[in-house]
């Protein structure tokens, strides 16, 4: 089975094109390095709720929209690996004041995957 990396971040609506470049890049490099498969998602039906929702779990504000993301590999191991390789990368290497959203607000963790078609 899969080994999953889950992303949820907050991004400035008016630097919505900045993180979709910011993304573009990720994506080949994690796939260079190994990674199995790459999606970034923008919102698109996720309302705010009372108590639990993509909105509250990252603070977004009203000129924020939500992103959704994951990338796979073969197995832990492997991600493990493919996450050494992209964390050398020169390419990502960037002045955190210059990222298009707030990583303090970012909520990401691996998940092993029990079902998949």
């Amino acid at each position: 089975m899969a080994y999953v990396d889950g992303f949820v971040v907050p991004v400035p609506k008016d630097k919505l094109e900045a993180y979709k470049a910011l993304a573009q890049k990720g994506c080949d490099i994690w796939l260079e390095h190994g990674a199995l498969s790459y999606v970034e998602c923008v919102a698109d039906d996720v309302p705010y709720g009372e108590l639990t929702s993509f909105p509250r779990a990252v603070q977004a504000t009203d000129d924020e929209i939500v992103i959704f993301s994951w990338i796979t590999y073969a197995d832990r191991a492997s991600r493990d690996a493919v996450m050494a390789k992209v964390m050398a990368d020169e390419r990502l290497k960037a002045d955190t004041a210059s990222m298009p959203f707030d990583g303090k607000r970012m909520i990401f963790g691996g998940f092993q995957a029990f079902i998949e078609r």
